[in-house]
């Protein structure tokens, strides 16, 4: 069964289209099966891994308005674990369109379980806002991982996001938890950079993701040529973090598979 994150942070301009990207490839190129879902109308995590814009006769749009089969829209990708479920523009319509519908916030839930055996992980692009969108994406969610910009008012955006998660699973999608909290757009030639990672670490501690992701030039570059980090440069720095996030989401996931055998077993204990 795949592990569902969604990536997602109410604030704009954070990274989340370049984490999802490049989460997404760096676990595809550990042999893992990937499944990249872009519910952002904008379409940048599609032309991220190399999918041109206008290039696609059906996306996420006709899953979630029209029920088309999932599997007739998923495509390949240049890497062989990686498959994305695309965007285009027409799921801006797609906010108005599931308004009336019932069930409307649990559309992308429904697909994901007609394909979720198929793959190790689900990573979902959220957009920067919390429409209808997002709300389907963190309903169908697993866990969340929060791309965090290191700067002053990133600290404010973090505590409505955790006031946002509590109304997430009081409401629709109770067993939601925190994959962890990403820092980005790092620059270490800055105090701030240091002040706001510190204040996180101090007051989220282990919910905070080891991994650094910096401000870098390759990482930057690398979307204008429709390629995840690994295959534009994977030598550079923006590479190295994002494959110690994926080593870290896979430990992560081992540990909550190990832990769930281990209270089996003492459940099988307790019965005999």
């Amino acid at each position: 069964m795949a592990k569902v994150i969604a990536v997602a942070n109410q604030k704009g301009g954070v990274g989340k289209t370049t984490t999802s990207v490049n989460l997404a490839a760096s676990l595809a190129i550990a042999e893992t099966r990937v499944l990249l879902i872009d519910t952002d109308p904008q379409a940048n995590a599609t032309s991220g891994v190399g999918i041109q814009r206008g290039s696609l006769r059906r996306s996420l749009y006709h899953v979630l308005v029209l029920d088309e089969a999932p599997q007739n829209v998923i495509q390949n990708t240049e890497i062989p674990f990686l498959k994305i479920l695309p965007a285009d523009k027409n799921l801006i319509g797609a906010e108005v369109e599931l308004v009336d519908l019932e069930g409307r916030e649990y559309k992308l839930e429904k697909a994901i379980r007609t394909f979720e055996s198929d793959y190790d992980f689900i990573i979902i692009d959220c957009p920067p806002s919390l429409g209808l969108l997002t709300l389907n994406a963190l309903t169908a969610a697993n866990s969340l991982l929060v791309p965090i910009q290191c700067e002053y008012y990133a600290l404010e955006g973090v505590t409505e996001l955790f006031d946002t998660l509590a109304r997430i699973r009081r409401s629709l999608n109770p067993s939601l938890t925190i994959e962890g909290l990403l820092l980005t757009m790092y620059d270490e030639r800055t105090n701030l950079s240091a002040a706001v990672a510190a204040d996180l670490r101090d007051f989220y501690g282990h919910q905070v993701f080891e991994a650094v992701i910096p401000r870098n030039v390759r990482l930057a570059e690398a979307p204008s040529y429709g390629k995840p980090i690994i295959l534009y440069d994977i030598k550079s720095r923006g590479a190295e973090s994002y494959l110690q996030l994926a080593k870290e989401i896979m430990a992560h996931d081992k540990k909550s598979v190990r832990t769930g055998a281990e209270r089996a077993a003492v459940g099988q204990a307790g019965d005999n």
